[in-house]
């Protein structure tokens, strides 16, 4: 999977692959060999955070 640089978009991207296709964010980051601590700042970056409850950054 392409994640974008832009954090609006990568939010958009992130959050469509949780809901469709991953349990967990966890799952999506093993799955796709990123970095998941670099994925959770740029999104920080706008203040949203992952909410494992709902499988989503909110």
């Amino acid at each position: 999977m392409n994640f974008p640089k832009d954090p609006v978009m990568l939010l958009s991207v992130v959050n469509t692959a949780l809901r469709d296709y991953y349990k967990s964010f966890d799952a999506l980051v093993e799955d796709n060999e990123v970095d998941g601590d670099d994925i959770i700042a740029r999104l920080a970056s706008i203040d949203y955070h992952y909410d494992s409850s709902q499988n989503r950054f909110k």
